[in-house]
């Protein structure tokens, strides 16, 4: 998964998670805020990434997300069940899970076998 795809991820499932609004979400792994601004619901995604100058939006039922992000122009699943998310990134054929702890958010990114980590 993309950089900037990711963090916002990151930032839908730890806010949504924690019922926090945050305006950015710091990416450790570029020692960087990303700023994201818009509104999050239970039912409905709708955020702008400044960083990358585009929207994400989506759709929400039962926990479970189908979002696009315009920036990159593809699909992504999340789903979100307790403090844990997962899904699918359509941009890059990769599965991705994560676990949220307060404002911690810890993103396993199957595409680049790597752990990220982020905070709101």
């Amino acid at each position: 998964m993309k950089p900037n795809p990711r963090a916002c991820v990151a930032y839908i499932a730890g806010s949504l998670i924690t019922n926090k609004k945050s305006s950015a979400v710091y990416d450790y792994s570029r020692s960087k805020h990303v700023s994201i601004g818009g509104n999050l619901s239970q039912q409905r995604v709708d955020i702008y990434d400044y960083d990358q100058g585009c929207h994400l939006t989506g759709s929400g039922n039962n926990g479970k997300y189908s979002l696009y992000h315009y920036g990159d122009s593809h699909h992504i699943d999340l789903r979100i069940s307790d403090e844990k998310f997962d899904g699918y990134d359509y941009g890059t054929s990769t599965h991705f899970e994560g676990k949220v702890n307060g404002n911690s958010i810890s993103f396993y990114d199957y595409g680049e076998s790597s752990y990220f980590n982020y905070s709101l």
